[in-house]
């Protein structure tokens, strides 16, 4: 009887313990929060020091230069105007919050679609919240604050005010390095992100964290060690989805990387530890107070995978779309539509787009060779298109690469044109003077480039997946106004608003040829539906959208410093 009495307490005390486990942990998190919050005052107060004093110099030095000499000087709303090409509207600003809004970006001076979010975010935030402190969590040791804000002015024309942003370097981001981990990627890439998150906070405790290039578990971690700081997610695209799981199992309709690896034992073992880990991924984005996706096809995927855990934490805020900011308004103004502006364009086809696997480079540039062999001159003095390649290299990869998609195109290099790492200006040159634009991603998550395109006039195609398929190359209040009238059809336009849906090489080259067969009527006709179009991804659209969002989170931080 003692021995049964003995073997009671035995399992009695270690369910006890068992359950004490997630309050030990979570009470963990907490003291670790509490120390670093302490050890990282000093600097937090050396950093709002010295952006008022640099705030301070920049406003003497403006008196000094004629520049806001009396009272009746432009308002800062007035200032921010001149500066942001496209925003119109002015922003009401909000004195009275001076906190410190963390953005994570690991990647910030990368050049690409979302390094034009993360400074267009900033750049709202500054005018919500001109007294809030902006610190950008990144990697990116080689690049100096002067050059990465230099950087986001040539490539994006976004002008941060450099006071109030400061930028805190990671020393461990070769830990989400999908080359540290050639094995269990996705899984090590998230540990990796716990270490970069520790990181990250070591060197400054926010008031608000907001990630912005889909570190799910960079958030819990946020929230495990503060859990009263509000946090908020700009989700490009889910770590893992539905769309990924199934491609395992089709070689054929589905064109990702892993498309067809689903095969014998090793795909079972691939398919369940995938799908182990999006229950893992899905409990930790339940823990995000706010939740900004960039199309309808990540919302539904997020809103699959993080909004039943939402649900069960009682978040109040849905997860919305923010559509990404694209400079309609500067190629608006500086790129014609019309008549004469058609005479200056070429007949080339543009592709913008980081050098990276799955952009599908290699798809583009096989479709452009076979569109070249049945490709026919309506006179010997038209010159035969060239497809020109617009992207940033982020490292030696992308470098290695760029090496290699050269050698695919030899066999027609003289109608192949790469540019690496193009300034804004050059990128302007290249939409005014293209007639096509093209997208090749399988699944692509938005396509900033694709409403760049449109904004500039390009006839779209682009990949029948994702973003551009959902959002962007659509018809427009359910009108099919890319179809032709029936007495002028040349060509089936499948009733698009302004471009062509391509999924293989074959089709691809099929659709090139589609676009640049219109005639000089049709094709101006698209241009404009396709500039109208464009509208609906606006900075000022964003902006509008991101400070709405903004406002949720400053609502829910449990200290807003007033300012005197």
């Amino acid at each position: 009887m003692a021995l049964i009495y003995d073997i009671a307490a035995l399992l009695v005390g270690t369910a006890i313990v068992i359950g004490l486990i997630p309050y030990a942990i979570k009470l963990t998190g907490r003291l670790c929060g509490a120390q670093i919050r302490s050890k990282t005052r000093q600097r937090r107060e050396l950093l709002v020091q010295r952006a008022d004093q640099d705030e301070r110099f920049d406003g003497e030095s403006s008196h000094g230069e004629g520049k806001a000499t009396t009272a009746s000087s432009k308002s800062s709303d007035d200032g921010w105007e001149s500066i942001t090409p496209g925003i119109k509207t002015p922003v009401h600003s909000d004195t009275s919050y001076a906190g410190v809004i963390g953005f994570f970006h690991p990647f910030c001076n990368a050049g690409g679609g979302g390094e034009r979010v993360l400074f267009a975010a900033i750049l709202a935030t500054q005018q919500r919240f001109p007294k809030a402190l902006c610190v950008v969590y990144t990697g990116d040791h080689e690049a100096t604050k002067e050059q990465i804000l230099a950087n986001a002015r040539n490539r994006f024309n976004i002008d941060i005010k450099p006071a109030r942003v400061t930028f805190l370097y990671l020393s461990t981001r070769e830990y989400v390095l999908p080359g540290t981990w050639p094995h269990f990627t996705l899984l090590g890439q998230s540990l990796g992100s716990i270490l970069l998150a520790w990181d990250a906070f070591t060197l400054l405790a926010p008031d608000i964290f907001i990630d912005t290039m889909g570190y799910a578990f960079v958030l819990a971690t946020c929230k495990w060690l503060f859990p009263s700081v509000p946090t908020g997610a700009y989700v490009h695209y889910p770590t893992i989805s539905t769309d990924m799981l199934s491609s395992l199992h089709d070689e054929i309709g589905s064109q990702g990387l892993n498309a067809g690896l689903g095969k014998g034992l090793k795909g079972k073992a691939k398919q369940f530890y995938w799908e182990l880990f999006a229950k893992l991924y899905s409990r930790v984005g339940g823990s995000v107070d706010v939740v900004m996706t960039n199309s309808s096809w990540t919302q539904n995927h997020v809103s699959q995978l993080w909004g039943p855990a939402r649900k069960r934490r009682g978040k109040k805020h849905d997860i919305i779309v923010v559509f990404p900011p694209v400079a309609v308004g500067e190629l608006e103004a500086k790129i014609a539509v019309d008549t004469q502006s058609e005479k200056k364009r070429t007949r080339d086809l543009l592709y913008i787009a980081q050098f990276r696997p799955e952009k599908m480079h290699g798809v583009i540039i096989d479709a452009f060779s076979a569109f070249l062999k049945s490709y026919k001159q309506t006179s010997d003095q038209e010159p035969k298109p060239k497809l020109i390649l617009v992207g940033s290299v982020r490292d030696d990869h992308d470098e290695k690469r760029v090496y290699k998609l050269r050698l695919q195109a030899q066999e027609i290099k003289d109608r192949v044109q790469f540019v690496v790492n193009a300034k804004w200006p050059q990128i302007l040159d290249f939409l005014r003077s293209s007639s096509v634009g093209v997208n090749g991603m399988w699944n692509e998550h938005f396509g900033i480039g694709v409403v760049e395109y449109q904004a500039a006039g390009l006839i779209s195609v682009v990949n029948d997946s994702g973003g551009p398929k959902a959002d962007i190359v659509v018809d427009i209040d359910g009108k099919s106004t890319g179809t032709l009238q029936a007495s002028r059809r040349t060509v089936d336009i499948a009733d698009l608003i302004a471009g062509f849906h391509a999924s293989t090489v074959e089709q691809f080259s099929a659709a090139f040829a589609k676009a640049l067969e219109l005639s000089p009527e049709d094709a101006l006709a698209m241009r404009l539906r396709a500039r109208q179009s464009a509208t609906r991804f606006s900075e000022e659209v964003f902006r509008d959208a991101w400070l709405e969002q903004l406002d949720h989170l400053v609502a829910l931080a449990p200290l807003q410093k007033k300012v005197a």
